[in-house]
């Protein structure tokens, strides 16, 4: 049920919630939400001016785009009301923090940075702001004043959401073992139970799984749906691990449980991995071309105020699950154009490239992508078959065999890839 839609005949229409669908829609947490959400939409319909309100809509907007995925409908129904809001008052620092938080949600990095910038010298002692600009830096590739940006903020507000930017900025510069302890700080510093520190969990949880600790990694994932019964990322966690085990059914069984309770692209991704792994080609294909048309939808959308999402690196791998490698090549190149210092689009670069048969281009951005000094064991193993294809061989072994020793337990397709490089070479 959808209780005020957008309105193009009337521009002050306030844009309405969508109930809650499946289990997730039974709990105490969206009774108490939706409650909340209808107060708020009554005196919007009262005082459609009250700023106070607008700002508290936009807030429950943001987080039930955490919750339910609905990233599409909800983040831009909270910028609805924030351009209203803004065009009154274009210097209230809240809403053009909310806004700035919109904007990277949408992938909408450098517009979102600028956003943040503007707010900064309107109250430059709130940590919050600090936390996007790092984000929005980190994004773009300029990591060094990510750094600066996550160092102002924790100095300022120790909590979990500075925290866990301290964990991301050690994780991609080689500090796993920081990385963990800050993320260990930052699920200690939320409450239990809250989206945000579940979400926090499932990031240490990560972590583990990245440094070859799956037991550890599913033990995180269970207290998340002690604390969270229902949440779905803690699902799809297990159905990490139990593919990572080699049982394929318990972890189809845990990404479709999880895929049924909100909508997530990431699921139905790791299922076409799964059904091809399980010899089910047709559900593969199924899945592939539904996570194509989940992330197509808006990506690259330019129109309507900038309302779209950007999900052009997404959708490279995704085409390339597919076998389509134009396709792929297409859409890296376009998230590489809004920001070609970011380490994840130039691995995205250099593994279309390296699907082409490209390997000269390939390796350039591969080069690109380990400029940080990152240890994701993935990134390692396909910068090692990058530089064996390329002719470096010696240090294409070195990567492969230090990628494998962080991790024993990557990608099984990939690492069978790898290890059949370095058999040979």
């Amino acid at each position: 049920m959808l209780i005020l839609a957008f309105s193009k005949k009337d521009p002050e229409t306030v844009p309405g919630f969508k109930e809650r669908q499946g289990r997730i829609g039974l709990s105490a947490e969206w009774l108490n939400t939706k409650k909340a959400i209808q107060g708020l939409l009554a005196t919007l319909k009262q005082d459609p001016d009250n700023t106070k309100a607008m700002l508290e809509l936009s807030q429950a907007y943001i987080q039930e785009a955490r919750v339910t995925g609905d990233h599409a409908y909800y983040d831009k129904a909270a910028l609805e009301l924030l351009d209203k809001l803004l065009k009154k008052e274009p210097k209230n620092f809240e809403g053009l923090c909310l806004k700035a938080t919109v904007l990277l949600s949408q992938h909408h990095f450098a517009e979102g940075l600028e956003v943040a910038k503007t707010a900064q010298p309107i109250n430059p002692d709130n940590a919050f702001i600090y936390g996007i600009m790092c984000d929005g830096y980190a994004e773009l590739g300029n990591y060094k004043e990510a750094v600066k940006m996550a160092d102002k903020m924790v100095s300022m507000r120790p909590d979990i959401r500075s925290y866990s930017r301290v964990s991301y900025l050690r994780e991609i510069h080689g500090d796993m073992v920081g990385a963990i302890a800050a993320m260990k700080m930052a699920v200690s510093a939320g409450y239990p139970g809250l989206e945000q520190t579940e979400w926090a969990r499932m990031i240490l949880a990560h972590l583990y799984e990245m440094t070859g600790k799956p037991d550890s990694a599913e033990a995180q994932y269970n207290i998340a749906l002690q604390e969270r019964p229902d949440y779905a990322f803690a699902m799809a966690g297990l159905g990490k691990i139990a593919k990572s085990k080699g049982n394929y059914p318990a972890a189809i069984q845990q990404f479709e449980k999880a895929s049924s309770l909100i909508t997530e692209y990431s699921f139905k991704d790791e299922l076409t991995d799964l059904y091809k792994l399980t010899n089910q080609p047709e559900k593969a294909k199924k899945s592939g071309n539904e996570v194509i048309e989940m992330l197509g939808a808006n990506a690259g959308n330019e129109e309507d105020n900038a309302h779209g999402h950007y999900a052009d690196k997404e959708l490279a791998w995704a085409y390339l699950k597919t076998g389509n490698t134009s396709k792929a090549a297409e859409h890296a190149l376009l998230e590489y154009n809004r920001r070609p210092n970011n380490i994840d689009i130039c691995e995205t670069m250099a593994w279309v490239y390296y699907k082409q048969g490209k390997t000269v281009e390939a390796n350039k951005y591969i080069d690109k992508a380990l400029v940080t000094r990152s240890v994701n064991p993935l990134l390692l193993c396909r910068a090692g078959i990058i530089k064996i294809k390329a002719g470096d061989t010696a240090k294409g072994n070195e990567l492969i065999q230090q990628g494998l020793s962080i991790n024993p337990f990557p990608d099984q397709q990939l690492k069978a890839e790898a290890q059949s490089l370095v058999k040979n070479s």
